[in-house]
């Protein structure tokens, strides 16, 4: 019989996740649950051990610590369902309750001041940044996503992008972040993006350095095949909010953007959902407040229930 500590590293090794999401994995089972459990028979772990585990642990917030347990629990799931435990022990421990972030889009104007901020860049290898960002905010895609999409994706004739890499870690991982692919209709402006991407890939092979040309469609401003890291995105998104003065948002906050001017403008959220990558219901609970904001009272109007009046 293994011990924790062996059961874990093996679903951890045998897992097709991506590499940040397996790091993920490992790090929060090394923090709280690895120097109790590590020499632990899996048999033995009881859910007196874990409540136990639990109280004396530091969590730093309840989204950390509902994190913490659901990651264990799905191992010791996968436990059960190899037949090693017969039962989930962790299943009977309450979770915190969980906390969604409220989702803080740009406006329409907000999203085009940005990219015109960006195109605008006196450095022109920057310039490919500004073609990266205004994809993002038309499409909805994760920088991730963006970041891994190379030019066989593109289907010029049909106007869609398949999506089935993702970058984690510096390293291209030929799977998305759900493990699902998918294929993205493309907007004037996400296509406005890829023409620039284009005449940019025919400048930058006049160039000299090592890597003249790229695959990828979103390649870094300066020597490199493709953009290693999200973070690196940021350097160029920083300044760029604030010399317009605009309240400092991360760049994921694009795929929000466009997740709200979809539904604002009265797209169907099933095909929204199918374009970011989400669930129909992931989708309304994040962006409930958003769905025909703009016409609530007209949807309202539908509802015929007038007074019925009752004969004297």
């Amino acid at each position: 019989m293994p011990t924790f500590g062996e059961y874990a590293q093996l679903w951890l090794d045998s897992r097709e996740i991506t590499a940040g999401t397996r790091m993920n994995y490992k790090s929060t089972l090394n923090l709280y649950w690895v120097p109790h459990l590590a020499l632990v028979r899996i048999d033995l772990v009881t859910s007196t051990l874990l409540r136990r585990i639990v109280a004396v642990s530091k969590w730093t917030s309840p989204a950390v610590k509902r994190n913490a347990m659901v990651k264990l629990s799905t191992i010791l799931r996968s436990a059960v369902m190899d037949g090693l435990i017969s039962r989930n022990p962790a299943e009977s421990i309450q979770l915190p309750a969980r906390t969604r972030k409220e989702v803080d889009p740009f406006t329409l104007e907000e999203a085009n001041a940005i990219i015109a901020q960006l195109y605008a860049h006196k450095h022109w290898p920057s310039q490919i940044y500004a073609a990266f960002f205004e994809f993002m905010f038309f499409t909805g895609l994760r920088l991730s996503e963006g970041l891994a999409l190379r030019w066989d994706t593109f289907d010029e004739a049909k106007r869609t992008i398949h999506v089935r890499r993702t970058i984690a870690l510096g390293v291209v991982e030929e799977r998305t972040k759900t493990g699902r692919d998918r294929f993205v209709l493309l907007n004037e402006r996400a296509l406005h993006a890829l023409e620039f991407a284009r005449q940019y890939a025919e400048r930058r092979k006049l160039g000299k350095g090592q890597f003249t040309e790229s695959p990828f469609i979103f390649p870094p401003g300066k020597n490199g095949e493709f953009v290693k890291q999200t973070s690196d995105v940021h350097h160029q998104w920083r300044p760029a909010l604030k010399a317009l003065d605009v309240r400092y948002r991360p760049p994921y906050n694009c795929r929000h953007t466009y997740a709200t001017i979809c539904l604002m403008s009265g797209l169907n959220p099933a095909f929204i959902a199918q374009q970011l990558g989400h669930s129909v219901q992931m989708l309304l609970s994040t962006y409930a407040r958003w769905i025909n904001s703009a016409s609530d009272w007209q949807e309202l109007e539908k509802l015929q229930i007038g007074p019925k009046l009752v004969p004297g």
